[in-house]
């Protein structure tokens, strides 16, 4: 399911936000030109990714500073850990990214 989540205005290069859409959590990041999404939720104590500080294309959980990699959501601080990364389109200057469906 594709759900418009914002405008990519919204987003300068090397920033990011949490938005909540079609029944998820998303943290969306402009790395270095390139939209990106991620789920927004740290696998740690369920910071939000979407307010946490991007360097490159890595991204610090404002909590406790776990870092993930936004091109893969792959965590760096902890092998194995990781959040979901979504497909986005973008449409003008709309943001759609492609959730899977809710059960």
């Amino acid at each position: 399911m594709e759900v418009k989540v914002g405008r990519v205005s919204d987003v300068p290069p090397g920033t990011g936000m949490a938005v909540y859409a079609g029944g998820q959590d998303i943290a969306v990041y402009n790395v270095n030109g390139e939209i990106v999404a991620l789920g927004n939720e740290c696998p740690h104590q369920s910071g939000s990714l979407g307010d946490g500080m991007l360097e490159g294309e890595i991204v610090t959980c404002p909590l406790h500073g776990w870092e993930f990699d936004t091109s893969t959501g792959a965590c760096m601080t902890v092998p194995g850990e990781s959040v979901p990364r979504h497909k986005v389109r973008i449409d003008g200057d709309d943001i759609l990214v492609d959730l899977p469906e809710e059960d």
